[in-house]
């Protein structure tokens, strides 16, 4: 992007503010498709896009679809190896607090099936962990590096 309202540095990072800042323009990071109307749709972070059976995975679209279902309050996706290396979607779910924890497995499948049912199906997170609430930064953005180290 490039624009008035642009940073001109990050503080005290001066090798990622020089990636970052390039003359006038601004490297975002983030990642976007164009439509045949001309508009722009996120897909999310590039550093945070993976993957998997040689296609692309954005958290994004997949955590979008997982907060459509009643049961979620939020979600957060990353790129997982299973026990052979290969790299798939995992979800780290919190539930809403009507929804019965009890029967984790159960939701666990009935959230795999949603997503099936509302986008491709090789994004459909193959583990599902429950959690309390998501690691967030100061100003409520999701720390995916605390998630992927689990």
């Amino acid at each position: 992007i490039s624009g008035d309202s642009s940073a001109e540095a990050y503080w005290n990072q001066v090798e990622k503010s020089r990636r970052t800042f390039v003359g006038n323009w601004t490297f975002t990071g983030d990642k976007y498709f164009r439509d045949e109307q001309g508009y722009y749709h996120f897909c999310g972070r590039t550093d945070d896009m993976f993957k998997s059976g040689g296609n692309w995975v954005s958290p994004f679209d997949v955590e979008t679809v997982l907060m459509t279902h009643p049961a979620v309050l939020e979600a957060a996706v990353v790129a997982h190896a299973d026990e052979h290396g290969n790299i798939k979607p995992k979800a780290f779910v919190v539930l809403r607090e009507h929804v019965q924890a009890g029967a984790l497995a159960d939701h666990e499948r009935e959230l795999q099936d949603h997503v099936k049912r509302h986008t491709e199906k090789w994004k459909y997170p193959r583990w599902i962990e429950f959690i309390e609430e998501l690691p967030k930064t100061a100003t409520g953005k999701i720390q995916r590096y605390k998630l992927r180290a689990d």
